[in-house]
Order: C-alpha cells, then structure tokens, then sequence
C-alpha cells in the first residue's frame, strides 16, 4: 500500500477568511463548511482544512505549493493585486523580489493567520 497524505488541519483566526484567502491566490475554490472545517482541495487530492481557533494558540507553520509557472503567473499576479508582502527567502531578507531557484520561481508570503505560504515551480534539489 502506498502513503499519501490525505488532509491536514490548518489553524487560523477565521476559517472562511482563510480558506478563500488561498484560494483566491491559487485559482481554486473553497468548499462547504463541514463541522468546524472549511475544505480546501488541491489537485492531487490533499485537503486542507482550515479550522477556526483562538489566535492565541496558532502555531505558525509553512506550507509549500508546486505549480506549474502559467499557475505561479497568475498567483502572483493576484499577490501583487492584493498588496500582499511577498519576499524571495523565508527569512524575509529579500523583500519584494521572487527567487529563482532550481532554474524555476518561489515566492512567500503571509496567509491572514500569519502563515508562511510559498510557491515553487520546481521541487527543491531539481527533482522532478
């Protein structure tokens, strides 16, 4: 049997915020809330699910989107429509500039919740 990762649940201040937040950025859709979740399917069938929780107890994490550069054009023009600060590093020493790494694109950014969001074009390390 193989392992795929299924869903995992991302804590946020506002979970419809959230969700049509990124997706919004990514050309998707939300779904239906469902119990204390707002879904959020991507394309290879992992769903994230935005769950509402006080701001004081979110963690922030990083979450990391390969897409293709026709996608990672259109993100980021919605980024830069928005007014959203956007740096090339997760250190955010390079502010306002996307990085070339790997012979692709990557850019990160802020979701509402204070999460770390990135695009990539090409996987780390050049893999395929």
């Amino acid at each position: 049997m193989s392992v795929e990762l299924n869903h995992t649940i991302v804590h946020c201040r506002d979970n419809r915020e959230s969700a049509e937040f990124l997706a919004h950025i990514l050309g998707l859709t939300a779904g239906a809330e469902w119990g204390p979740f707002v879904p959020l399917v991507l394309s290879n069938g992992v769903t994230l699910d935005f769950a509402t929780v006080p701001a004081a107890s979110i963690s922030v994490q990083h979450y990391a989107f390969l897409v293709s550069e026709a996608e990672f054009s259109s993100a980021f023009e919605r980024i830069e429509a928005r007014g959203i600060t956007y740096w090339a590093d997760p250190h955010r020493r390079h502010p306002g500039e996307i990085n070339h790494n790997d012979g692709g694109r990557g850019v990160y950014f802020p979701d509402p919740s204070g999460h770390g969001m990135e695009l990539i074009t090409r996987p780390y390390g050049g893999r395929p």
